[in-house]
């Protein structure tokens, strides 16, 4: 009877900390929409703290911040959500526009093959790349 009472409560607890997380984020994201980016980047720092590896709220954060023009926490919080979510193409593409503005051509190569090799829904923006590297291709050459 201890046994049975006692995962009811661990379930209680695991449950109440996923509802938490998921209107954490919910919420932020509504509140993103809204454009109330002070409100949102709380609510989405809060939820990192309950779940320390979700990623779509390290990239709403970079957007925040890239709103922002806070360079390092946009460029920090990519890289988080990357290392947490390798193939998400919104974050490559963000990562890849920092890159152009440092003219780190060579990153930017590197990072739009693997776009290449992983975009399902973010492939018209690689043609503007392409174009953006020819363009300082043909300015170097000159």
């Amino acid at each position: 009877m201890k046994l049975v009472l006692t995962i009811l409560i661990l379930l209680g607890i695991s449950f109440s900390s996923y509802s938490k997380e998921k209107n954490f984020f919910d919420e932020a994201k509504k509140l993103y929409e809204e454009e109330k980016f002070e409100e949102s980047k709380f609510l989405f720092q809060r939820n990192i703290v309950y779940n320390p590896k979700h990623a779509k709220s390290y990239l709403y954060l970079a957007k925040i911040y890239k709103k922002e023009e806070d360079n390092s926490e946009e460029e920090k919080n990519i890289n988080t959500t990357l290392l947490l979510e390798p193939r998400n193409e919104e974050a490559m593409y963000l990562l890849i526009e920092i890159e152009i503005d440092r003219s780190n051509f060579s990153k930017v190569e590197e990072l739009n093959n693997d776009l290449k090799k992983i975009c399902t829904t973010l492939c018209d923006k690689i043609s503007s790349i392409d174009s953006r590297l020819e363009e300082f291709e043909k300015k170097d050459a000159s």
